[in-house]
């Protein structure tokens, strides 16, 4: 067993399930040592995309062969999306056969996944690491950095394998599946949406940046999302009193995404960057723990039309939190307008800010969370840390 392999927080149910997420976030090994005596397709592999394209109906020859309570690994099954119907059939045959099916792109998922939900096969996410599952290991500073991808973080040149991660997407994701019809746009989109990462989405203004169409962004940004590359939180609405914003906010991930597509020079500065890299890392783990619970919950974020904002609202079962993350120590009175403001509106919210600080305090009523140990402690089994 590899000694260097950091377990991952995931539920696996016992049923047929997706387990989709970007690539270099660590499926297949956790897949290895989940499931070590699993029957495993790997779909990355010439020969067997081939093999399956041609035939997908093999699978049931392979199906056939395999006792009651076995388990069969597809990787990468968006390569052959012409098999889901046949593991679909498979599923609702009731064989005795657990089906897991990987996927980094759901862009030729989408109706065969709603197909096979319907029939039963579940869905989980993977995306980068927690900080609760690194434990001592996890460094904020490395993390704000680098990001978490699991592929980067056990890197010795983090810097080097992003770029070369990001050029893998282009590559063999972008361009090789045809998705844009000039590369060249669509890395300059990349760019100009990183200036608008843990910020407002607005359409019109990033098309006009990047000097391509309205619609031409909207699908760009499809394809960001189909190829788990970034998400968007919407505006909290329930109960609201206040005119609202409409727009999303965007975030890449992973941070460290971010931090190798921002440009960065002296006009730049450094203090707006390092805050939006902050949130964005808060971000990232908030989605990863409402992705992991079994009851639906939201994430969202609240800004009014007057510029009061909460960074971010989780609302489910298991509560209901406003969340304001700083990146200075030495807080103000305009830092806890927003939360202040939301709790008049909405005074069941727990709200908490989150900073870099050392130890928790209280400013104006508000608890102060380190953002280091907010995040490990946040573990998807349990409520948010230190919240009542």
């Amino acid at each position: 067993m590899d000694e260097t392999y950091v377990p991952r927080k995931i539920l696996p149910p016992e049923e047929s399930y997706f387990l989709l997420g970007p690539r270099g976030t660590g499926k297949s090994t956790w897949l290895m040592h989940r499931y070590p005596t699993a029957i495993r397709i790997d779909l990355l592999l010439g020969e067997e995309e081939r093999r399956f394209s041609s035939y997908p109906e093999r699978i049931r020859d392979l199906v056939d062969s395999m006792p009651s309570g076995a388990v069969l690994i597809l990787d990468e099954v968006q390569r052959v999306p012409r098999l889901l119907p046949e593991i679909h059939a498979l599923i609702e045959q009731k064989r005795g056969i657990q089906f897991i099916m990987t996927g980094s792109s759901t862009r030729k998922l989408r109706r065969s996944v709603s197909d096979l939900l319907g029939g039963r096969a579940l869905l989980r996410q993977m995306g980068p690491f927690l900080a609760s599952e690194l434990g001592n290991t996890f460094s904020l500073d490395k993390a704000l950095r680098t990001g978490m991808i699991p592929l980067i973080w056990e890197s010795s040149n983090p810097e080097e394998r992003l770029r070369n991660y990001l050029h893998l997407y282009l590559k063999e994701e972008v361009q090789a599946e045809g998705l844009v019809r000039q590369i060249g746009d669509f890395s300059r989109f990349l760019e100009i949406a990183s200036f608008s990462y843990a910020s407002v989405w607005t359409t019109t203004d990033i098309a006009r940046e990047s000097n391509v169409k309205r619609p031409t962004v909207d699908n760009y940004f499809q394809i960001l999302e189909d190829l788990f590359l970034a998400f968007s939180i919407p505006v909290f609405t329930r109960r609201a009193k206040r005119r609202l914003i409409a727009h999303p906010k965007f975030y890449f991930f992973d941070v460290g995404v971010y931090r190798i597509l921002r440009p960065q020079g002296i006009l730049d500065n450094t203090q707006e960057i390092e805050g939006w890299a902050l949130e964005g890392l808060v971000a990232q783990h908030l989605r990863s723990w409402v992705q992991m619970q079994t009851q639906s919950h939201s994430l969202s974020f609240w800004r009014t039309q007057t510029k009061l904002e909460v960074d971010f609202v989780i609302y489910g079962p298991r509560g209901f939190w406003a969340i304001e993350v700083k990146r200075s120590v030495n807080l103000g009175p305009d830092d806890v307008k927003g939360l202040a403001a939301f709790k008049e509106e909405y005074p069941e919210a727990n709200c908490f800010i989150l900073n870099p600080g050392k130890r928790q305090e209280i400013y104006r009523g508000f608890p102060v969370i380190p953002i280091q140990d907010f995040l490990l402690n946040l573990i998807p089994e349990n409520p948010l840390p230190f919240t009542d």
